[in-house]
């Protein structure tokens, strides 16, 4: 057995095979994805349809002004989450992310909530990105039956997360360079369409477009605010790099690198994007307030190189979007197998989710996820779609829901950690700005939930079944809270007792085995005496009997 007297023989190799996560139940998850991997998975989380359609309709409600500043707030804040996420991440890289730190750090009733919360998020937007690939599929062929296209993308979809995580990840890799490429090329193409105008065009394309009747700012706050919730689903996704830190080679180099990258990436693919968008095509153009994925020809991206004269356009980008909908629902496969197997894990789910495969897939969890998505799309197909319309409402506001909770634990935790009497040197990567990144996070995040149901309220009389649709999935997330914390009766984890080992919580048992003391511990640059191992352990250590 390896002598654990000397601090160095505790230094973390996380490549090495020997650091996976030590033997849980039912298997373990492969630590397969390369730092190239988690960039890309980082940046197919950032762009989506958000970008390629949505851009349109928030440079119509609230003028190219009000869709800059709105991104741009949105683009600050999700800067802040990353940032925080990652110094999570990089110090305690699991696959339970977020919501394994919130029952560490806050309260074990908000990681079981946030937990479901997660996963029920993700499995509803499998279904949506089924019905939006038949949507898609219907430009080329009318006729065919559209089920057909949903069952194979669903199958494309569970092959590439059943096959390895490797797998995922290249899959990914190679989504994320096609969307980067296309954005890349709208950039170039309407910079150098600005710059070589001429006669009529150069008065209807330009700088002047940004002073056009009501512009910059068109709709006021009002116009902000509605824009601001475009934004922030455009955005959900980026935190899927923190649950890929569980599987990550190297998550102490490779999660800080990819979160650093965030700010950069959101400058130049929204901020960008959509100064040329408002530079190029004014405000009140009908097209752009009807552009979604019925309507691929109303596109901004497809309007501006069908300008320059580009005619398969229409094509191209009909296909760039069907790859942004497989690309989206691959990561959500990946997210909520993830999290629903660390939920089984964590004894907050059923035990059978707990299996995995010999390469390191939890199999059952994925195809428990894959049903629900599935029970969960046909539900689109009868009673005229009520059933699915409410499903959407419920998984709406749940990634911001998310969100809260990744500010939440991260303030928790950087405090527990100075208060366990460590220093922000032993941290891998330590987020900046803190404390009022995660609080400037957290104002922004209840303004936008709240702001989900402002028509509701402003309507005359107040649409209660429109609030109720706003505001289900933060219902959902609450009911989950409170009959966990009256079940389990959970508290407030005081900070001196936030658990910052590295231990699996299978490992907190009563039953003390003496491989439990002799475990790999991801503890980057911590000494053996801040590490928190059972009591019993502890004595027949100090007798050495171990």
């Amino acid at each position: 057995m390896q002598d654990i007297s000397t601090d160095e023989k505790h230094e973390v190799d996380h490549a090495d095979e020997k650091h996976q996560h030590p033997n849980l139940e039912g298997g373990d998850l492969k630590r397969n994805l390369k730092s190239r991997h988690l960039s890309m998975i980082a940046i197919g989380g950032t762009i989506g349809t958000g970008l390629f359609l949505g851009s349109g309709g928030s440079i119509a409600k609230a003028g190219p002004g009000g869709a800059l500043v709105a991104y741009g707030l949105i683009g600050i804040m999700v800067f802040f989450l990353m940032t925080s996420l990652g110094e999570m991440a990089a110090y305690m890289p699991v696959s339970g992310s977020f919501n394994t730190y919130a029952s560490r750090f806050v309260d074990p009733a908000l990681g079981f909530a946030l937990g479901w919360n997660y996963w029920l998020s993700w499995a509803i937007t499998v279904a949506a990105e089924l019905a939006a690939a038949a949507v898609i599929m219907k430009f080329w062929l009318p006729d065919f039956p559209s089920w057909v296209w949903s069952l194979l993308l669903l199958t494309i979809m569970v092959g590439f997360n059943a096959l390895s995580v490797k797998g995922y990840g290249e899959s990914e890799y190679w989504f994320a360079l096609i969307k980067i490429l296309t954005v890349v090329v709208f950039i170039v193409v309407g910079v150098v369409f600005l710059c070589t105008r001429k006669g009529a065009d150069a008065e209807l394309h330009g700088p002047s477009n940004f002073t056009y009747n009501e512009a910059p700012f068109v709709n006021g706050f009002v116009g902000v605010l509605e824009v601001f919730l475009i934004a922030g689903f455009s955005f959900q996704g980026t935190e899927i790099v923190g649950v890929t830190a569980g599987e990550s080679s190297n998550p102490e180099k490779d999660v800080p690198r990819a979160v650093k990258q965030v700010f950069w990436r959101i400058l130049l693919f929204y901020i960008c994007a959509i100064t040329v968008i408002g530079l190029i095509i004014r405000y009140d153009d009908v097209r752009l307030s009807s552009s979604d994925v019925e309507s691929i020809s109303t596109s901004p991206f497809t309007l501006v190189f069908l300008m320059i004269g580009f005619k398969p356009a229409t094509h191209m980008m009909n296909a760039i979007v069907l790859l942004t909908l497989l690309s989206a629902g691959n990561s959500g496969l990946y997210a909520a197998t993830r999290t629903l197997w660390v939920l089984a894990n964590e004894d907050k789910g059923p035990k059978f989710l707990k299996k995995v495969s010999s390469n390191g897939i939890p199999l059952w969890a994925l195809g428990f996820t894959a049903l629900i998505s599935c029970l969960s799309f046909t539900t689109s197909t009868f009673g005229e779609g009520v059933v699915y319309e409410w499903l959407l409402n419920a998984s709406g506001i749940t990634g911001f829901v998310g969100w809260f909770g990744i500010a939440v634990s991260h303030y928790r935790f950087r405090k527990a950690f100075l208060a366990q009497g460590n220093q922000l040197s032993q941290l891998p990567y330590t987020a900046m700005f803190y404390p009022y990144g995660p609080l400037f996070a957290l104002v922004l995040i209840v303004i936008v939930i709240i702001g989900q149901g402002y028509s509701g309220f402003t309507s005359d009389p107040i649409d209660w079944m429109q609030l109720l649709a706003s505001y289900l999935g933060l219902l959902i997330f609450i009911v989950l809270y409170i009959a966990f914390k009256l079940i389990k009766k959970t508290k407030l984890v005081p900070l001196l007792e936030c658990d910052l080992s590295l231990i699996p919580p299978e490992f907190h048992s009563d039953e003390v085995d003496a491989n439990a003391c002799s475990i790999t511990i991801f503890a980057p640059r911590l000494k053996l005496t801040k590490l928190r191992l059972d009591h019993e352990c502890l004595i027949r250590l100090a007798n050495h009997e171990l």
